[in-house]
């Protein structure tokens, strides 16, 4: 059985169908393994679950099967983490003859708003049930079953299914239909986009005027400004330390969906915008799969510092 919602105190081998000891019909699919999918995974296979796995790309060390109608077969809640709108639409296109009245599809990708419903429509034509479940919480969240999901969708669907999520969630919100969930999770990391910058150019003064970092970590430790956020990316900022806990490339694409949604209600986003540009410049530079505290490295006092952290030299 799942947790209740709260905190919570090999090989390379790929197979066909999965050698299940524990009961079918609390088996979850997890399909994408990536920082976060294969976090979930594991707190699944932890909580007792079985869980059957799917990755585009085979994973060493990891238990997976081939296809995603394999995982289809041998599970009957199907939670999909992967990239972008093309690779949702993807999976979902194999998935979809092999779904059931018995199964439910929850997608926690982030993704459009469009993509949302029509990931919705797909699974609703196939006769499945359909949650948009997209989650808040870092890699470190999801490996000590600590994400947030805000879920959109059929109250009674998401009861079927909590014991799927539970494993993994310090608290699952519901935030009304289809696609609600999906603009609420583009507006938080839009919060998120904009606050990381801010933290960024406030660095950027401090070392310009040659005061030492760690006062600035002092002084924000004790203001109002400060949240996980802040305490989780500057840290990180100042030692010019990027390990991905949310890549830069996602959080680039997701404010793109943010542009859109507020371009398509008439609304301006500036702080966004600039944010934004600033991160596509660094994605084109080739730091996408570093955090998006790598916004930092816009100041060169910030960039000599990491420049050396890369290089071994600190």
């Amino acid at each position: 059985m799942g947790k209740s919602p709260g905190k919570k105190s090999q090989g390379s081998v790929t197979r066909a169908a999965p050698a299940l000891s524990v009961d079918p019909t609390r088996t979850l699919g997890v399909l994408g393994l990536g920082i976060i999918g294969s976090r979930v995974a594991e707190a699944a296979r932890r909580a007792g679950l079985g869980v059957a796995a799917w990755n585009r790309t085979r994973r060493p060390g990891v238990d997976t099967l081939d296809t995603p109608e394999a995982v289809a077969a041998a599970a009957p809640v199907l939670q999909v983490f992967v990239t972008d709108d093309a690779a949702l639409a993807s999976v979902l296109e194999r998935l979809s003859p092999s779904l059931t009245r018995d199964h439910v599809v929850i997608n926690s990708s982030t993704v459009s708003l469009e993509a949302t419903r029509s990931a919705q429509a797909v699974v609703r034509r196939a006769g499945a049930a359909f949650l948009d479940a997209p989650f808040t919480g870092s890699r470190n969240a999801a490996a000590a079953g600590e994400l947030v999901y805000y879920v959109g969708g059929a109250a009674a669907v998401l009861q079927r299914v909590r014991w799927a999520l539970e494993p993994s969630a310090k608290a699952i919100l519901p935030m009304g239909r289809v696609g609600d969930a999906t603009i609420i999770k583009i507006a938080t990391n839009l919060v998120s986009a904009v606050a990381v910058e801010a933290l960024a150019e406030a660095l950027g003064v401090i070392r310009a005027h040659g005061i030492a970092a760690d006062r600035f970590l002092a002084a924000m430790e004790h203001n109002a400004n400060s949240s996980g956020l802040s305490r989780m990316k500057l840290p990180s900022m100042v030692d010019g330390a990027f390990d991905p806990h949310f890549s830069l490339k996602n959080m680039w694409k997701d404010a793109g969906f943010a542009e859109r949604l507020a371009h398509a209600a008439g609304l301006e986003v500036p702080a966004l915008s600039v944010v934004r540009t600033r991160m596509g410049s660094l994605v084109v530079r080739g730091r996408g799969e570093e955090d998006f505290a790598a916004l930092a490295d816009h100041y060169p006092v910030i960039r000599e510092t990491a420049a050396r952290h890369r290089g071994g030299k600190r």
